[in-house]
């Protein structure tokens, strides 16, 4: 096929008849020789090249590496390499390569092994090349990505995520049911033997090979209590790709506010205008943040839709981050460890601005989020916080139109696992845990 030797052994039969036939002495014998076919490798594609054409070297980047020292090193002359990389870095700038990224080198096939291209990967989707072999050329390119729609249901026994762990699924989906979607309708902390779910869901995957986790989940089904909560993922604003949750009859199930910024962590300290602290000497110092405890490095998400009006550091609040959400409420987020978001910049709730740090006065690892009414520091677990943006009239037609067979897909998922196979009572509920998954 094509150019592809064929497979297995070729036999050649050499049969060589004798010219004389005046008697049977005369006659030469059947020779069989076996000669044994080159069989050609399979063509094997990656980045767009034809691995089979090169020699490849595989590394990633070491300490003290730069694109010129990598390619030096693989024998390619300095004037080249300034050449290649000027012409390149219109494409991409040659200094951001970073410590630990993979890289490869095509190189030609004889015995110099002369690169001939360069290939970046920053992240597991995307790769930069910079092909050298005739003309200088550079672009970055992404993997094909593809995802695959799948379910799942489970009953609960003693925790989500140990239920999840049973039935080998991701505990990403313990995060984005009790984080993203359930937030303010049912206590993960307080999960009752018996409680149920059914959720759709789609994975991740690059080139077909690399599972990079659960992509989002499309909609679910939990009965908690015996009281049954829908929830269908649906886009509002497709201009700013803001995407939210709502139940069967079109109502929202967010909050317009996140209940803390950072994931299953614990308030360390509360919003109190009295507190005594004893390295002041048991003095009065007002607190009007709340400190949620976490490890360095921990993912801050803003709690609500809104723009970034500061993002810098300065005295005790160290690196912090304000955010106006509408004429009424404010949020800021201080003591970060480095901030990820830029005055003006548009951010969507749960989007992550920022990661737990020690800069300015704290005297251990946290966020203290602060909270305004009306430009006055409040304490936000004693407000009445409004709901989530509701969905317009115009879209509440068009959205129920669209959960119609994702619906009747959710009820048509049978449970594996029934509430009358437990011993226990229906209704008992977990002891409360710090972890929601755990």
């Amino acid at each position: 096929m094509g150019n592809k030797y064929s497979r297995g052994i070729v036999v050649l039969l050499v049969v060589i008849f004798s010219a004389c036939k005046e008697t049977p002495k005369n006659k030469v014998p059947l020779v069989k020789v076996e000669i044994a076919a080159v069989e050609e490798p399979e063509d094997v594609y990656e980045f767009g090249y034809n691995l089979n054409d090169f020699v490849v070297k595989r590394d990633t980047v070491r300490s003290g590496d730069s694109f010129g020292e990598i390619l030096e090193r693989n024998k390619v002359s300095y004037p080249e390499i300034f050449n290649i990389a000027e012409t390149a870095k219109a494409t991409f700038d040659i200094r951001r390569i970073q410590l630990g990224k993979p890289y490869t080198l095509l190189c030609s096939k004889d015995s110099l092994e002369t690169p001939k291209c360069f290939i970046y990967q920053p992240n597991l989707e995307e790769y930069v090349v910079i092909d050298f072999n005739d003309s200088i050329q550079a672009y970055t390119k992404k993997k094909p990505i593809t995802y695959v729609e799948k379910t799942a249901t489970g009953v609960i026994n003693s925790s989500i995520s140990e239920t999840l762990l049973d039935k080998g699924l991701s505990p990403r989906l313990a995060y984005k049911l009790a984080d993203e979607i359930y937030a303010w309708t049912i206590d993960f902390r307080r999960l009752q033997k018996g409680d149920r779910f059914k959720v759709i869901y789609t994975d991740k995957y690059i080139d077909d090979t690399i599972y990079t986790g659960i992509h989002d989940i499309k909609a679910a089904y939990f009965e908690h209590n015996k009281e049954p909560f829908y929830a269908f993922q649906f886009e509002t604003d497709a201009e700013k790709g803001i995407v939210d949750y709502f139940n069967e009859d079109a109502k929202n199930l967010r909050r317009a506010f996140l209940k803390a910024p950072v994931q299953f962590s614990r308030i360390s300290s509360r919003y109190n205008l009295k507190r005594r602290i004893a390295v002041y000497g048991f003095k009065v110092r007002p607190h009007k943040g709340t400190d949620f405890a976490a490890p360095i490095g921990t993912p801050i998400m803003a709690t609500s839709n809104g723009t970034v009006t500061k993002s810098e550091r300065r005295g005790g609040n160290g690196n912090y981050v304000k955010i106006r959400h509408n004429a009424t409420y404010e949020t800021q987020y201080l003591h970060m460890s480095k901030r990820n978001v830029k005055v003006g910049q548009f951010v969507k709730q749960g989007d992550v601005i920022g990661w737990v740090g020690m800069t300015g006065n704290t005297g251990g690892p946290h966020v203290c989020y602060r909270f305004w009414v009306n430009g006055k520091q409040v304490d936000p677990f004693k407000q009445k916080l409004p709901e989530a943006k509701p969905i317009s009239d115009s879209l509440k037609v068009e959205y129920l139109d669209f959960i119609k067979p994702i619906k009747a897909q959710l009820d048509g998922i049978q449970f594996e696992a029934k509430p009358e196979d437990f011993e226990e009572p229906q209704g008992e509920t977990i002891e409360p845990n710090e972890n929601l998954i755990s």
